[in-house]
């Protein structure tokens, strides 16, 4: 073994440890890796950022610019509203559910079919009367399994392209991926559909409706003699200091105040709307010198009503005619999740500016279904987060465009521009056209479908970019460089060279299975991009040395990198579900472990069919 082979084994046995460890994002991760890689000579300078130039990288970009057309067009909403049943028998429901998702993410980004289909599966849930897991569950696994059956379906397909190409076999078409990736996604869906989705364990989560968020709102009179008075919100909230609370609303003149900025200065006579843990509320209280005026939800003279719409209606309090917090027709609680690509994550919610920019409040925050205010002004958001949210729709709407977010409750559907939409449909099928028949390379043919959606404003220019997940593209170009460094240095031969004499004992079908299986174990662990970037090396590598085809093994990587079903840091849309399904960690095996030995099952003998060795 080589110092060179030594040393780009132990940069990537590190990567893939500090990878599976999560504590830093991947794109960092992949950048430290190859810059690692620059400083001790494997990788020239003038080389460390060729692999940004790659098609798969900028076929990816462009899929994720397309498949923001198709969501903003609204023809993919109207398609997933007049397909799935909402009613009636559950596992037809679950079938449709599960079908259309693995459908739309064949040729749109996963993570953008799973946010289109929340909503429906969060309406489902609650007409079936069901946990809210129990759906969310088989739509995330459905997207994945829809990924694998096309080109663009899922980045690792692109990667393990890119690398047949750059062996000089030429890349793959776009429906290369589907004969074995269809027959193994329905194979998927089946299981899910009728046997699937009882496996997954029932969480009671903090959802819209049942937050609970009155049992936590109280009302507090200020008294001239108050340290509150004279004051205006922003002073207030940092008298307030570490303890758990938060001003949520003020009632002027029994008005209430809407919408009250950091900088509306609070009066004597004045009544605040404070949200609280009950032990932090006594010392709020004494802090500020506020006198309590009752608490929505648990003074028993007040009597407060839960519409449909979500907004709390009180009567009289303590004999005092108060305007509630709540108490106006355009206000509505929604409950929004937190996207993978969200601009808010690991940001703190006081650095939001939701009251001044957006004139809404975040009433509540669940974190794997448990609902907690506590230091909830300097708590770090993290994917999958369900913010339980009130403010007008307009400025709602606004905030979760901007910021990343996805609705889960039930969310009204907008009227489709119809011309856009047929715009964007008819521009994607010639894309898809253009690369299946060969006619253009994948990367070209994508591009010129993006350019034309900026050209007819499909997606509004401003948006254009902010639609490409930066994070992915780091990843891409990073990994791709320090997997040709893995091979250049004959690393990779070393590995397959060892997975056959240890573990295959030379059986081609044997080593076919392990690579299966240990890119499968990969990406439940690591995300899915990096573990198809480490894996077709080997693949590639354990393939020349059995004198076999290599198409077997790269496929056999496609298929275990698209397979993280195990647990939710495998895949984002596993963990864009943590939150809203109230899963913790080890929930979700029970459904993923024999969902994986069933595609290890029907996949092996497809692959040994589609593409014999």
């Amino acid at each position: 073994m080589t110092l060179d082979q030594i040393l780009i084994l132990l940069i990537l046995s590190v990567t893939i440890v500090l990878f599976i460890w999560g504590r830093w994002r991947h794109d960092m991760v992949a950048l430290a890796a190859l810059l690692v890689c620059v400083f001790v000579g494997l990788i020239p300078p003038e080389n460390a950022f060729i692999g940004f130039g790659h098609p798969a990288v900028v076929t990816v970009a462009c899929v994720l610019i397309l498949s923001r057309g198709l969501q903003d067009t609204g023809a993919m909403d109207a398609l997933a509203q007049r397909v799935v049943r909402k009613s009636g028998n559950i596992s037809i429901s679950i079938l449709l559910l599960t079908g259309l998702a693995a459908f739309l993410s064949s040729f749109m980004n996963n993570v953008g079919a799973l946010a289109l289909l929340m909503p429906v599966a969060a309406d489902m849930a609650e007409k079936q009367k069901m946990a809210l897991g129990k759906i969310l569950m088989p739509l995330s696994f459905s997207t994945i399994l829809g990924g694998m059956t096309t080109l663009i379906g899922t980045p690792p397909n692109l990667v393990v392209s890119g690398f047949r190409a750059d062996s000089g076999a030429g890349s793959y078409g776009m429906f290369d991926f589907t004969p074995v990736g269809l027959v193994v996604a329905i194979a998927g869906i089946l299981f899910i559909t009728f046997v699937g989705w009882r496996l997954v364990p029932v969480r009671n989560r903090a959802g819209a409706s049942s937050f609970e968020t009155g049992t936590y709102l109280t009302e507090a009179l200020v008294e001239e003699k108050s340290a509150a008075a004279g004051k205006n919100l922003r002073e207030i909230s940092k008298m307030l200091g570490t303890e758990d609370a938060q001003i949520v609303g003020v009632v002027h003149n029994d008005a209430r105040v809407s919408p009250a900025t950091p900088w509306h200065k609070v009066n004597s006579g004045d009544i605040l709307v404070i949200e609280a843990e009950p032990e932090s509320l006594a010392t709020c209280l004494s802090n500020l010198s506020l006198k309590t005026v009752g608490a929505l939800g648990s003074d028993p003279t007040s009597e407060v009503t839960q519409t449909d719409g979500g907004d709390a209606e009180s009567n009289s309090l303590g004999g005092s005619q108060v305007k509630k917090l709540t108490d106006r027709t355009d206000m509505q609680l929604r409950e929004l999740v937190v996207m993978p690509d969200s601009p808010l994550i690991g940001r703190p919610v006081r650095f939001s500016r939701l009251a001044a920019r957006y004139q809404i409040h975040l009433l509540a925050l669940s974190r794997q279904g448990r609902r907690s205010v506590r230091r909830l002004r300097s708590t770090p958001l993290l994917a999958g987060d369900a913010l339980l949210m009130m403010g007008t729709d307009e400025n709602l709407n606004s905030f979760s465009r901007n910021k990343g977010c996805v609705p889960l409750a039930s969310r009204d559907i907008s009227i489709p521009n119809k011309e856009k939409a047929a715009i964007a449909l008819l521009a994607m099928m010639v894309a898809v056209a253009g690369a299946a028949f060969g006619l253009l390379p994948a990367a070209i043919s994508f591009a010129t479908c993006v350019l034309a959606f900026m050209a007819l404003k499909v997606v509004p220019l401003r948006n254009v970019y902010d639609s490409v997940d930066g994070s992915v593209v780091v990843l891409l170009g990073t990994l791709i460089t320090v997997a040709d460094a893995m091979e250049s240095t004959g690393a990779a031969d070393l590995v397959a060279q060892f997975l056959l004499d240890v573990l295959a004992q030379g059986s081609a079908v044997f080593a076919l299975g392990l690579i299966l299986v240990v890119t499968m174990t990969l990406s439940d662990f690591m995300n899915n991009v990096a573990t198809a970037a480490v894996m077709c090396s080997i693949a590639m590598s354990t393939a020349e040395q059995l004198a076999v085809n290599p198409d077997s093994f790269l496929m056999a990587v496609a298929i275990g990198a698209s397979c993280a079903f195990l647990t939710p840091v495998g895949h984002q849309n596993n963990t864009l579900i943590l939150g809203p399904g109230g899963f913790e960690f080890g929930d979700y095996w029970r459904m993923g472990l024999p969902l994986e030995l069933l595609v290890l099952v029907v996949s092996i003998p497809m692959l040994l069919w589609v593409w014999p060795l």
